[in-house]
């Protein structure tokens, strides 16, 4: 397939332009269409990002009859409380019932969307994605699984409708880029990538006020809570055919005793895939009673997101994820059972 980006499985120029047409069809203004924009169960900065920063660029274009939303509980992670574009954002039992135009983010299937999976009936339905394992379950499917981050896919758009990239939307999508790539150092940091990073700096945003905000600034809590999590942290080095698989979890009484919300569990990954003698980590975080949300990474031999696929999850070849049942430990038994069958 010839894309518009000379990437395989990438975004061609004819969905591009379908997209635009789908946009421009609209009608702005106080009497105008209603637009719902959706991102996943969870949001991070990606999700959040990608969705405010192309809520923002609507809004450039006239558009006022627009909401953002995700499912779930209504909780913003404290990193992203200071985005712009929040006064878009409404608890799910808000968002419109019919609007003309509903546009996901960073959403790879519909069950990412919880019960804001009604409104994929809308009269049209634009996905803008990075995952390799999206469904493509929109009328219209911008996914690029060569695209480092969805902001990217959403620049892509924002360009073609000719809306000029300015502070806040530059915020928005520096946010969501910078979260996706790990702060720049993962494998899908392209010269492309820096380039797109350049752009957003030069509107004049504080790439370092923005990355100490997200990446270094933590609850002293959340911080107790990381020594207790990774102090129980597991290494077998003869999973994944000797690659080696490190895990760790942390239950709903470990985030009560601190005092702590869910989303700093997050970061926790992080740390963990860091060990050396393992090419796969696994970080399991209690939901609720035996349900369980469980991250996995790779440092570049595995494909985790055939595990993911395999357990009902999706992601990236070196970053997906899943939702486990079971105790801990019967879930990582999945994992490593998954690996043995060369999934890898």
């Amino acid at each position: 397939m010839t894309t518009s980006s000379g990437e395989p499985g990438g975004v061609t120029d004819a969905e591009w332009s379908a997209a635009v047409e789908a946009v421009r069809g609209l009608t702005p203004g106080p009497e105008g269409d209603e637009v719902q924009l959706i991102c996943h169960v969870n949001p991070d900065g990606d999700a959040l990002g990608s969705m405010l920063g192309f809520a923002l660029g609507l809004r450039r274009l006239g558009f006022t009859r627009l909401r953002a939303t995700f499912p779930g509980r209504f909780e913003l992670p404290l990193p992203y409380q200071d985005l712009p574009g929040l006064d878009l954002l409404v608890p799910q039992d808000e968002a419109f019932t019919e609007p003309a135009l509903v546009l996901t983010f960073d959403v790879a299937g519909e069950s990412r969307l919880g019960d804001l999976q009604s409104l994929l009936a809308a009269p049209c339905v634009i996905v803008l994605d990075h995952h390799g394992s999206n469904t493509r379950f929109g009328r219209l499917n911008l996914v690029d699984p060569a695209a480092a981050a969805t902001s990217v896919v959403v620049d892509g758009l924002l360009g073609r409708l000719g809306v000029p990239l300015d502070q806040e939307i530059a915020e928005c999508l520096y946010v969501a880029l910078a979260t996706d790539t790990g702060s720049f150092k993962f494998d899908l940091t392209t010269p492309a990538v820096h380039e797109l990073a350049a752009r957003l700096i030069a509107t004049g945003i504080r790439p370092g006020d923005i990355s100490r905000r997200i990446f270094d600034t933590r609850p002293f809590g959340a911080v107790k809570l990381a020594g207790e999590v990774l102090g129980r942290a597991s290494l077998d080095p003869t999973a994944a055919g000797g690659l080696g698989m490190v895990w760790t979890y942390a239950t709903l009484a470990d985030l009560a005793r601190f005092e702590q919300r869910p989303y700093v569990l997050d970061t926790l990954i992080d740390p963990v895939r860091s060990v050396a003698e393992a090419d796969v980590a696994v970080l399991v975080k209690q939901a609720a009673e035996n349900e369980w949300g469980v991250s996995l990474r790779s440092k570049g031999a595995v494909d985790v997101s055939k595990v993911a696929v395999a357990l009902g999850g999706g992601g990236h070849r070196l970053a997906a994820g899943f939702t486990g049942h079971g105790t801990p430990g019967e879930v990582v038994a999945q994992v490593r059972a998954l690996l043995e069958q060369h999934l890898i």
